[in-house]
């Protein structure tokens, strides 16, 4: 661009150049020049080195200029290097004047129009060196500083200058640290907690920012200056870097499973993290044992990379463990184990004659498990060249349905049995009785049954027994208590208790036990309350009886006195006669010396109907012939009446002047109580 100041000068070019044709030209040259007065000419070049060592200069300049097809011209005194597209350019040194002072400008070409940067003098061999801006920077958080990684211009420390500010709060102004950056090595990256560490790459930087809230999420810019060179030059600003809160706590995870049919479909949900830790976007990573997108027993395990809370995948019914672990640009969260056990089996049986080298199709794979107290952890999974005698292994074996593993089989196995090593533990015994015994044990474990046990052998024999026979009993392998019946009273025993498989018979645990005596006072308790049973019976009786003769007082007999039936001659001319009380005569008995009102006495045949004297005498006729006696004196007969009479008297007044008469008509007897007058 022509200024004020050179225009004496251009005006003396021109008039010289209007001379000749070659001075048209050059004059032409000139007006387009100072017509391109309103192109904006670009900034001076600045040539560097990114680092000491480098042999390739770079050099920069910068232009305001809306213009596609802008190309620019770099000068390094009469060395040109044309039809540049971009505001920079590498040169080798080899192309390069160094150890002399040389002119390097720019020259823009718009259109038509012409524009030059001024002009900078300068000593290749003395340039800065300006290092690149950082890049692909990591963050990560240990306590409340924060380290900062990125790659290293050389191989020794810079100075860096870093900005930064919390992120959500505009109204705090930006702080600026200055601090050395120092290179990175594998020894310093070791004192990284293994989830905040980065790799390391060659030559990185790392400087640390202390005495930040790791609980805060910030913005930060990072430039670098080189310490070693003769001019140094600040590199550019960093783009902003988001830095994340710290994923301080492993992700709480919950999880669901259901049984389909030989496979498990396991989902997984989890809460989200902590909005500031969210800063810059979270993924999580996922590793189970076991792989859904093929057959298990492969060894590898599947990782996944997912933005959402949630997560399915399918298993087998073997035992696998699932990891879900957060990951921002900060750093990793502490990692959620998740331990899904075998899937339970009632009553596993054994494998039975299963070979190791039995053969199986390309989709069907064995898992073994050492099997120690029910612990089938999937980092006990076994393989064919560690499997060992006497060994109990939880068997698997699984298919590929659709991609999904499925499990078609599980049993017990043993690769070779063998007796048990170990006795059974704490065999002990209580006796409750003079003729038994409940004894109780641990069982055998399972890395001590080497083999499938079978039964006990539970044997007794009596201490000072002259024969010393020792009995001997079959228990089921499943028990762990057992009543020792028929035994002596008062009596010693040595007892043993061994487990067995089919290769034999293991160690025996012993006790001795000694059965409670047979006490006397139990037999007289018995025959006491035997004798009691049988008095309370007998007394129960009594009560009864006479309770029975309150309520239901006793009907008595008629005393019918025996006589002989009087048969005339002539039967068939005598008809038989039948015994027929036609009336009643009702008579009240007076005490001794009182005589009876004929009144009273007419009173009460009137109550009876009125009897006439002959049917009296007809009554006193049938009453001779039933007792077998005649008497025709009727004076006899009214004597014997009075002394009866009399007698019946005498009695009454015992009893209070009771009077009783006894009724008969037609063969009964009733028994009629009147009060006395």
């Amino acid at each position: 661009m022509t200024t004020f100041r050179d225009f004496p000068l251009y005006l003396m070019e021109t008039l010289k150049c209007c001379t000749s044709l070659h001075g048209f030209v050059m004059f032409m040259f000139l007006t387009t020049v100072n017509k391109g007065s309103a192109c904006e000419a670009p900034s001076s070049p600045e040539c560097f080195r990114e680092n000491a060592e480098e042999s390739v200069y770079l050099c920069e300049w910068s232009m305001n200029t809306t213009e596609s097809d802008v190309t620019f011209d770099l000068y390094l005194d009469r060395t040109k290097f044309g039809n540049i597209k971009t505001t920079h350019y590498e040169i080798n040194e080899e192309l390069l004047i160094r150890h002399r002072l040389i002119n390097v400008w720019v020259e823009a070409h718009v259109g038509n129009l012409r524009c030059t940067s001024p002009r900078r003098s300068v000593i290749l061999g003395h340039i800065a060196v300006k290092y690149e801006a950082p890049q692909n920077i990591s963050v990560s958080w240990l306590s409340n500083n924060l380290s900062l990684i990125w790659k290293a211009a050389e191989n020794h420390q810079a100075l860096a200058e870093v900005w930064f500010q919390r992120d959500g709060h505009p109204t705090e102004s930006w702080e600026k640290r200055s601090t050395y950056a120092t290179v990175l090595t594998a020894h310093s990256s070791s004192e990284v907690p293994t989830s905040h560490r980065q790799p390391v790459k060659k030559h990185q930087y790392r400087v640390f920012i202390v005495n930040l809230l790791k609980h805060s999420a910030y913005q930060v810019q990072i430039k670098q200056r080189s310490i070693q060179a003769q001019n140094p030059l600040w590199s550019e600003w960093s783009p902003v870097v988001m830095v994340p809160a710290e994923l301080e706590h492993e992700p709480e995870v919950n999880i669901t499973t259901q049984v389909l049919n030989g496979t498990r479909e396991v989902t997984l949900t989890w809460k989200p993290m902590p909005h500031v830790a969210e800063v810059g976007g979270v993924t999580y990573r996922l590793e189970d044992s076991q792989s859904s997108r093929g057959c298990p027993c492969k060894g590898t395990e599947r990782r996944t990379h997912i933005s959402k809370n949630i997560y399915t995948t399918y298993v087998s019914y073997s035992a696998v463990n699932i990891s879900v672990t957060a990951r921002n640009m900060a750093g990793y969260s502490p990692s959620a184990l998740i331990q899904i056990p075998a899937e339970p089996a009632t009553d596993l049986k054994s494998c039975g004659n299963m070979t190791l080298d039995e053969k199986l199709n390309k989709k069907t794979c064995k898992q073994w498990y050492e099997l120690q107290d029910q612990d089938s952890r999937p980092e006990n999974v076994i393989t064919l060249a560690t499997m060992q005698d006497y060994v109990r292994y939880l068997h698997f074996e699984h298919t590929c349905d659709s991609g999904k593993p499925r499990t078609v089989k599980m049993c017990l196995f043993y690769k070779k049995e063998g007796a048990p090593s170990r006795k059974p533990q704490d065999l002990t015994a209580f006796s409750d009785s003079h003729n038994s015994a409940m004894l109780s044990w641990t069982p055998i474990s399972s890395e001590h049954q080497r083999g499938f046990l079978t039964h006990y052998n539970l044997c007794s024999v009596k201490i000072s027994s002259q024969d010393g026979l020792e009995e001997c009993r079959t228990i089921s392998a499943s028990l762990t208590k057992y009543r020792l019946e028929n035994l002596a009273p008062g009596a010693k025993y040595n007892i043993t208790l061994a487990g067995v498989t089919r290769e034999g018979e293991g160690p025996k645990a012993t006790l001795a036990i000694n059965t409670l005596p047979e006490k006397q006072m139990n037999v007289w308790l018995s025959f006491g309350l035997l004798t009691v049973f049988f008095l309370g019976t007998s007394m129960c009786t009594v009560i009864l009886k006479r309770i029975k003769s309150k309520i239901f007082p006793p009907v008595p007999k008629p005393v019918i006195p025996d006589f002989t039936i009087f048969q005339p001659e002539n039967q068939q001319e005598t008809p038989e006669e039948k015994e027929e009380v036609n009336d009643l005569m009702l008579l009240q008995l007076h005490p001794k010396g009182k005589s009876v009102p004929e009144d009273e006495t007419t009173a009460l045949r009137g109550e009876w109907g009125g009897e006439s004297d002959e049917d009296f005498e007809n009554e006193r006729r049938d009453s001779r012939m039933s007792g077998g006696t005649s008497d025709d004196s009727p004076g006899s007969t009214d004597q014997a009446l009075r002394s009866s009479r009399e007698g019946e008297i005498t009695e009454l007044e015992q009893v209070d002047n009771e009077i009783a008469m006894l009724i008969y008509r037609n063969g009964l007897v009733f028994d009629v109580k009147t009060d006395s007058p």
